[in-house]
């Protein structure tokens, strides 16, 4: 009798521990941890918003996602960022699709000479185009959202006053926009933006193909005169903001659904933000003693004539890659003329 009491006891302290221990087991909730790396340095407001983007997603979730976030290349360099997501290197980055060239063929649409007006409408446009194309390019990755700022204009050293006056001029520019120049008989000049101030200031570049925004953010407004206020040759700098697929699974659907609805809300936020800035970079300029260059009509249709031959050699590549480049051309020039 006296053995099954102790047998009856110890068996007792044995259950009482497993419970003890089993308690904050059971009552944890698992929490899954991002990585997130970024291009843009942490003062620009761009990368602010991202933050606050992690900051909504931890609170929407409970804190069960939480993200690190790395600014300014410091987790992976541009050009390596999409592949960084792909192998788990980063768990997540914003980066420019052009830094991946040839890997997001289809999606280079939206890099075109298209007459874009506004961040926002870009913006917007780019993930309309997303949910109708479905790209395969991106099924290696989960895509949160896309974004981007327009209109890419001339900005010039000199005084100039149409697009005529670009022909012979050295425009930097990035190598997806490098045929812009070239129609308009300029000399591309490609270079990383951090190097663009000094060129323009020692001559070895006369002009820059960019957006307003960047007069001020890169503060190019202090070495240029002159800038083209048209949409003749305005393309998209577009942008991803993409997930590692195995760390998205590891996510719950309850949470992914709270963060697909977050990413909805910042399509707004970026097209927004990227209008105010774009506003900001011409106020900026203006300040600064550029002159704002208006051209007329008929220039206009002129300079998008010339822009046509690029639309159709985009068309052409992606016929020899068999991807619909036709379509998905005709479905953004259809948006952004429905969308003004």
């Amino acid at each position: 009798m006296r053995k099954q009491c102790v047998i009856w006891c110890i068996t007792c302290v044995v259950a009482v521990m497993f419970l003890a221990s089993a308690i904050p087991v059971f009552g944890q909730e698992k929490v899954v941890k991002l990585r997130y790396s970024n291009f843009f340095p942490p003062v620009h407001p761009i990368s602010k918003l991202a933050e606050e983007w992690i900051k909504e997603v931890e609170t929407r979730t409970n804190g069960r996602v939480k993200v690190s976030y790395f600014p300014g290349n410091t987790l992976a360099p541009p050009g390596q960022a999409y592949d960084a997501v792909v192998k788990g290197i980063a768990d997540m980055a914003q980066n420019l699709l052009a830094y991946s060239p040839g890997r997001l063929p289809l999606s280079e649409v939206l890099q075109q000479p298209l007459g874009y007006t506004s961040g926002y409408q870009g913006t917007k446009l780019a993930n309309e185009y997303y949910k109708k194309f479905k790209p395969k390019e991106f099924d290696d990755v989960k895509v949160m959202y896309l974004h981007g700022v327009a209109p890419g204009t001339f900005h010039t050293k000199k005084e100039i006053k149409s697009f005529d006056d670009v022909k012979g001029l050295r425009i930097k520019a990035n190598a997806e926009n490098a045929d812009i120049v070239k129609a308009l008989g300029g000399a591309p000049v490609t270079m990383p933006i951090t190097e663009t101030y000094d060129a323009l200031q020692k001559g070895l570049a006369e002009g820059i193909l960019l957006p307003n925004e960047a007069l001020k953010g890169w503060r190019f407004a202090e070495v240029v005169k002159s800038s083209i206020d048209s949409n003749a040759v305005s393309y998209l700098t577009s942008m991803y903001v993409i997930m590692n697929k195995d760390k998205w699974n590891q996510i719950s659907k309850e949470d992914q659904a709270a963060i697909e609805k977050i990413n909805e809300e910042w399509i707004e936020k970026q097209g927004n933000l990227w209008n105010k800035l774009d506003k900001e970079g011409k106020e900026y300029a203006i300040q600064k003693g550029v002159k704002f260059v208006k051209v007329s009509k008929e220039e206009e249709a002129k300079v998008s004539a010339k822009m046509k031959p690029i639309l159709d050699e985009y068309v052409k590549a992606m016929k020899a890659k068999n991807l619909p480049g036709d379509q998905a051309l005709k479905f953004c020039l259809d948006y952004i003329k429905a969308h003004p």
